[in-house]
């Protein structure tokens, strides 16, 4: 089983939500606008400012889209978040996702860790250093410890679906749950503002 999400991992196929090709493209002047009300739990360059946020700086347009129109939805679901989204037009959506990918996320491994080491199963599409290698997925370099055992959880119990992930969360133990999360959350992580 884990062969076979490996080698579809490394195929880059990897559906967040809805991507759409025919996103406008955001205005990120107009997007800083937008993430005013993004910054006390994300931060207005895109660096959490509480641990049960993800940092969205420096992810692509096209991934913070889709996860706000998923919020949007009702596709996905968190109480603060589907709150925020629901009255975000598209317009909006555009340029706050605009704003936070015009910023570059860049991560160092502490000493000691060498990349050889990361989760296999992850780091194909999330980087050994937790900046993603496929356009799909999150960056997950120096998310809280918390944050990423919670979203693994989800995934696991059926909370949050996702073709790739809610099989490989399905066939962590415990203890390589944690081993991921870990890793992750030990990592270095710096925005830098565009």
């Amino acid at each position: 089983m884990r062969a076979l999400i490996l080698a579809v991992g490394l195929g880059g196929l990897i559906p967040a939500g809805p991507l759409a090709a025919q996103d406008p493209p955001g205005d990120p002047q107009a997007g800083r606008q937008v993430a005013n009300m993004c910054r006390t739990c994300h931060g207005l360059d895109g660096y959490a400012q509480v641990p049960i946020a993800p940092h969205i700086g420096g992810e692509p347009a096209t991934y913070l889209s889709a996860q706000l129109r998923a919020f949007r939805s009702g596709e996905r679901e968190h109480e603060m978040m589907s709150v925020v989204a629901k009255n975000l037009t598209d317009e909006q959506i555009a340029n706050v996702a605009a704003w936070y990918a015009s910023h570059t996320a860049t991560a160092v491994l502490p000493d000691g860790f060498d990349a050889a080491a990361a989760p296999t199963l992850c780091s194909d599409c999330h980087g050994a250093d937790g900046i993603a290698v496929v356009a799909d997925a999150p960056h997950l370099a120096g998310e809280n410890r918390v944050y990423l055992e919670t979203q693994l959880n989800a995934f696991r119990t059926g909370q949050r679906t996702h073709d790739i992930m809610t099989p490989i969360a399905t066939e962590l133990t415990d203890g390589e749950l944690r081993e991921v999360a870990d890793w992750f959350a030990s990592i270095e992580l710096e925005i830098a503002g565009p």
